[in-house]
């Protein structure tokens, strides 16, 4: 006979003694699970794909976008979208690794303010520390890359998670699901204020100095970015069922957001900046489906990318081995490892133009507003070799910052 023991389920939902579930009883939530490797797992895995992206921004000599199929290789064009997992993937889960927090030790009111803060702190560097990584120089322009999105993200989800959970879903739904109904507003339309909703929804550069170079720089716009960590706040839950249960849930989730991306590529009538273009060349014409908006982030962008993720989920819980407990290193300490990773990028992008007197990466090229120098940059080869590199020395640091949060309990810790 089966034994359940069965906890008292407060009114937001949330319980510090969940259900234990012994074999023959139904569906329930595990008692103060174990910390979900497989969380880890993947996002550590995005972290390594997320450098070769930006290696290749200071290393590859590529003069158009990778994406553009006017110019592109598949080979270039698969180097970029590869990357485009990455962003979606960490800030959902960034939420997700928040809701389990909960059951490791902290209140709903210690989230908040500990969402606040780190968003706060994650602000600041991506202005002082990251904009010098990012450019070499003090005098970059301000920037609004993928820190910024995550720390307001953070603020924002610290005053979410008080809302009803049916009222913090439906309004990261609608944010996630209709932000496309948008795009046909612009932000020159505000005239100074212009700034303002390209933040919200609009990439672009704004505002210029007396010498015309940019005030501001704006990559990731909050909306959707929002809705999509309260998502993965919201999906938590998920995270604490029993693992037979668990793996239904994601691979339902993670095939359906899947597929439903196809479709809504497929009848291209919403969802994308642009739409996808059929060509004499099968191969241009199926790198035209899944060429979709990344900058601001289009529904069919988050679809393609989280779709995938979470259904990969599952089978991460499986890994096992060495390259799995590598891989878990970076998933351990990813702020850590992102700091590192664009010095390290840059610096062998500008050692290597050196070495070969190619002209110098000093800026990033969302910074370069013209094209590239001729003789600019190196094969692709190249890259992927210089990515390996990047990724795999900084391996050792990073397992020694992931044994120190381990060993010790310190607040400042938990920023970096």
């Amino acid at each position: 006979m089966s034994t359940v023991l069965v906890a008292r389920i407060p009114k937001n939902g949330l319980s510090t003694n969940a259900a234990v579930e012994h074999p023959g009883s139904g569906p329930n939530f595990q008692h103060k699970p174990a910390r979900l490797e497989s969380v880890d797992l993947l996002r550590g895995a995005v972290m390594i794909i997320m450098a070769l992206d930006h290696v290749r921004d200071y290393v590859s000599g590529f003069p158009y976008s990778p994406t553009d199929l006017a110019h592109t290789t598949p080979g270039l064009f698969f180097t970029r979208w590869i990357t485009h997992l990455c962003a979606p993937i960490f800030i959902f889960l960034a939420g997700t690794g928040s809701f389990l927090s909960l059951g490791r030790g902290k209140t709903t009111r210690e989230l908040s303010r500990f969402l606040i803060t780190r968003g706060l702190f994650l602000l600041v560097l991506e202005q002082t520390v990251m904009r010098l990584g990012w450019n070499f120089r003090l005098g970059a322009p301000l920037w609004s890359g993928i820190l910024f999105a995550i720390g307001m993200s953070m603020i924002v989800l610290a005053g979410m998670i008080h809302l009803p959970r049916a009222l913090m879903i439906g309004i990261s739904l609608v944010m996630v699901l209709l932000h496309n109904t948008l795009d046909g507003f612009h932000a020159e339309f505000l005239g100074k204020a212009r700034w303002l909703w390209a933040i919200l929804h609009e990439s672009g550069n704004f505002g210029h100095y007396a010498d015309g170079a940019v005030v501001l720089r704006v990559l990731y716009p909050l909306i959707p970015w929002l809705g999509v960590m309260a998502l993965g706040y919201a999906a938590g839950p998920i995270f604490k069922m029993e693992p037979a249960r668990r793996h239904r849930v994601l691979y339902s989730l993670g095939i359906g957001l899947t597929l439903a991306f196809i479709a809504l590529r497929w009848f291209d009538v919403y969802g994308n900046l642009w739409h996808r273009v059929h060509y004499d060349s099968a191969v241009l014409t199926t790198l035209s489906f899944f060429d979709v908006t990344k900058y601001p982030p289009s529904l069919d962008y988050l679809l393609m990318t989280l779709g995938p993720g979470i259904a990969l989920l599952p089978l991460l819980e499986k890994a096992k081995g060495r390259v799995a407990q590598w891989v878990l290193v970076y998933g351990r300490v990813p702020m850590f490892y992102y700091v590192l990773h664009v010095y390290l990028a840059h610096t062998v992008g500008v050692l290597l133009a050196m070495g070969a007197g190619k002209p110098v990466p000093w800026l990033n090229p969302a910074m370069r507003l013209g094209t590239l120098p001729a003789n600019s940059g190196f094969e692709l080869w190249v890259v992927y070799a210089a990515w390996i590199f990047v990724f795999a020395s900084l391996y050792p640091a990073c397992k020694w910052w992931m044994e120190l949060k381990r060993r010790r309990n310190d607040w400042w810790l938990g920023y970096l």
